[in-house]
């Protein structure tokens, strides 16, 4: 049975602090306390050798019969033109702490074939290297995060990279990048040092983890103009402890990973649930799993205020989302999972979230952007030749672009709880921003699976009125999903269910909805 009941929230999270009688939303934004701009990172994505996100999701070479640009898929390079990717993580994950960048420059044929251990144990030709990636970052304007091999690579190893993306002159690695085809150094902003270094990155404890990034950090220099974001890999709030006493100086970043999962009751079971057919009791189980990383930021945040009270030091999930069992019948090595309007709210209210976090959390990348986990887009195995399908996931991504630089507008929520058993959430989340033009943009999630919602909205000492224009993002079942047989169940529509009253925005949220309006003030 789905059970509700009332709180007042000022951060919605999961923190009571007082019971009162009411049965819609309440919302009061205060313009006046806008001053954190969002970061368009904070709309970032994680591309990793795993399974098909890169070869046949991204990358299909220029000789392929799909058609490309440059050997990039088109289709998919369109989608993420039109959705303005800020950032791209590359080449992981597990994957990175394994790769020797020299394997994958130089002529196709010769280039090193490799079994990729992390992942189904396929053959990985090298074929989408530093060049394609980088190339690639350039043409979609983004900025390149590389994520360096620590766990079995060299200090040199990595020095060594850094030089021959972003160097200019008469450098050895600067030569050897000319001879390679490209004459001009990247940009590359950001570089990990490492990834989940207590576990696949080389199963190390943070103190000695933290003496080789101190390392790693030395020797990678910044080049004529290019200047290194450097981030430390992460893990629980003992390992940012360690990390904040000892390297504060040398780091920029530390990475955090947090994916809502339910492996089921037997340790390290296969069991991570349906994507596509979860019970009542499963959706907000999966809810308040994702809705914890409020909790999560909060506790890196205070290790973090101990030893870096300027709040020089980003935090940076760079891999987050749901992780879920692999669809039936696809290989299990390569975590293909389908996506639906579940995904999506967890993305909004995720968003949400981290907006909420702007002193600490500077950027975040979710995983991963092809065919992999909570992908924002699929293309087809079978039929490779048919147009890619954007997943409810990339809609969400799409519905928030207006919050991209823009200042961040602070406020206070009341709403009912819901939920089923010991698994409850607030049915309401929310971002309101001023963009560049000084526009309003609100953005209502309503994440409450059977019924709808009334939020009302005011603005400190303003008045709401004039035209209000607005998208939606549902489906008429939450486990509706985008695919190669069924087509778009899931795409964003105007919406028509917001009204000005007596200076009050009055919002009718449809259950499992996803809203953004743009609000006159004047």
């Amino acid at each position: 049975m789905i059970m509700k009941k009332t709180i007042v929230t000022s951060i919605f999270a999961l923190s009571v602090l007082s019971y009162i009688e009411a049965e819609d939303a309440h919302l009061v934004l205060h313009p006046s306390q806008a001053k954190d701009i969002i970061p368009k990172e904070i709309y970032g994505h994680f591309t990793e050798h795993l399974g098909r996100c890169i070869y046949g999701g991204i990358w299909v070479g220029p000789d392929s019969e799909i058609e490309n640009i440059n050997g990039y898929r088109k289709d998919v390079f369109n989608a993420m033109k039109d959705l303005e990717v800020p950032v791209m993580r590359w080449p992981g994950g597990c994957f990175a702490d394994e790769y020797h960048w020299m394997d994958g420059i130089g002529p196709l044929e010769k280039r090193k074939k490799i079994i990729n251990n992390n992942w189904g144990k396929t053959v990985e030709d090298n074929s989408f290297g530093t060049h394609e990636f980088l190339n690639l970052c350039e043409l979609l304007n983004c900025d390149a995060y590389i994520s360096g091999n620590v766990g079995s690579g060299t200090v040199e190893e990595l020095s060594s990279w850094v030089e021959y993306m972003t160097a200019d002159g008469e450098s050895t690695m600067a030569e050897l990048r000319r001879k390679n085809g490209r004459d001009k150094p990247w940009k590359v902003k950001y570089l990990g040092i490492g990834n989940e270094n207590y576990g696949c990155g080389g199963d190390m404890e943070p103190e000695y983890y933290t003496s080789l990034f101190r390392r790693y950090a030395a020797f990678c220099k910044n080049h004529g103009d290019n200047q290194l974001f450097k981030i430390s890999a992460g893990n629980d709030t003992y390992w940012t402890e360690v990390m904040a006493k000892t390297s504060a100086k040398q780091m920029n970043g530390i990475s955090v990973h947090y994916y809502a999962i339910d492996w089921g009751k037997e340790e390290n079971s296969e069991n991570g649930g349906s994507a596509t057919k979860f019970t009542p009791w499963e959706y907000y189980n999966i809810m308040s799993k994702s809705l914890w990383i409020d909790h999560c930021i909060d506790d890196h945040s205070k290790v973090l205020d101990k030893y870096d009270p300027e709040k020089r030091i980003a935090l940076i999930f760079d891999e987050w989302g749901n992780w879920f069992s692999c669809e039936p019948g696809s290989n299990p090595g390569w975590l293909f999972q389908q996506n639906t309007m579940r995904d999506a709210i967890v993305a909004s209210t995720t968003f949400d979230i981290f907006h909420r976090h702007l002193d600490r959390v500077k950027m975040s990348n979710i995983a991963q952007m092809i065919n992999v986990l909570q992908a924002i887009i699929f293309t087809d195995p079978e039929h490779p030749e048919r147009p890619c399908v954007l997943t409810p996931t990339y809609h969400a991504y799409s519905m928030y672009k207006v919050h991209k630089e823009a200042k961040h507008i602070p406020g206070d929520l009341t709403c009912v709880f819901v939920g089923v058993d010991d698994k409850k959430v607030p049915c309401i989340s929310y971002t309101a921003s001023f963009d560049k033009d000084n526009n309003m943009n609100l953005s209502l999630t309503n994440i409450d699976m059977e019924d709808s919602h009334i939020v009302d909205v005011s603005i400190d000492n303003l008045k709401i009125r004039g035209k209000i224009t607005g998208k939606i993002l549902t489906s008429k079942d939450i486990h509706d999903c985008n695919d190669f047989v069924n087509g778009y169940r899931v795409v964003p529509k105007e919406f028509k269910g917001a009204k000005a009253e007596n200076g009050h925005l009055v919002v009718n949220l449809p259950p499992h909805s996803i809203v953004t309006l743009n609000i006159s003030t004047k």
